[in-house]
């Protein structure tokens, strides 16, 4: 009877530390970790003057946009990674502002922008709680600008329709985020990136504007770790 009590204790101990072996090793060095959910980006806008011929004073200002997301890691050590994120195109109203401000909007364009950090993750990896904090670059893929009738009224009123490009730009991420485990595999995800991201619109009347976009993107998320 004891032969085979302490048998079965045996075998339960060995599950235990296997399991516990499993749930310690989820988010350690060699985990590949996958995460989809939804991300709003928020320009803060510092707007140049459009160069002349325009009002003095002529600026603009965009409007946020959300979307689903996709984010890929991998944990190079126990406490730092590597993680991309990808997703669908968000698109953006281009808006008056400054001394035509109110004018409503100008024109529209979607921007693509795939991000590459390294993180740093606090605490061990079998922690329910594991904040991080991570830096890299965004690459800003501008694509379908399009100028409005406003826009036309703006830039050459009685003339062909006015339209414009956003120069693509590489620009620095920084990042601050956690997680919250479910059990081993499964977990939940908050992260704010705040990208340092200018760029210039140049319009097919011949004038150009600087724009200083400097988004800051909100993220929440459901992951799993492979």
């Amino acid at each position: 009877m004891n032969k085979r009590f302490n048998s079965a204790a045996q075998l339960l101990a060995a599950i235990a530390a296997m399991t516990l072996a499993s749930a310690a090793s989820a988010q350690s060095a060699g985990t590949i970790i996958a995460k989809v959910g939804i991300n709003k980006i928020t320009p803060h806008v510092t707007s140049g003057d459009l160069t002349a011929p325009a009002l003095p004073g002529t600026k603009a200002d965009v409007k946020p946009d959300t979307k689903p997301i996709l984010t890929l890691a991998y944990m190079l050590t126990d406490n730092i990674s590597a993680e991309l994120h990808l997703g669908t195109p968000y698109k953006h109203e281009l808006i008056g502002d400054g001394a035509i401000k109110g004018t409503g909007k100008l024109g529209t364009s979607e921007v693509l922008p795939p991000t590459f950090l390294m993180q740093y993750r606090f605490f061990q990896p079998d922690s329910v709680v594991r904040p991080y904090v991570g830096a890299g670059l965004t690459y800003a893929y501008f694509q379908k600008e399009r100028g409005s009738a406003q826009m036309t009224a703006l830039l050459a009123p009685g003339g062909d329709a006015s339209t414009y490009r956003l120069d693509n730009k590489l620009a620095g991420s920084i990042q601050v985020g956690g997680t919250l485990a479910f059990n081993e595999r499964w977990f939940f995800d908050m992260a704010i990136i705040k990208t340092y991201l200018k760029t210039r619109a140049k319009f097919s009347t011949g004038q150009t504007q600087d724009i200083k976009l400097d988004p800051t993107a909100f993220s929440v998320a459901v992951g799993y770790k492979f």
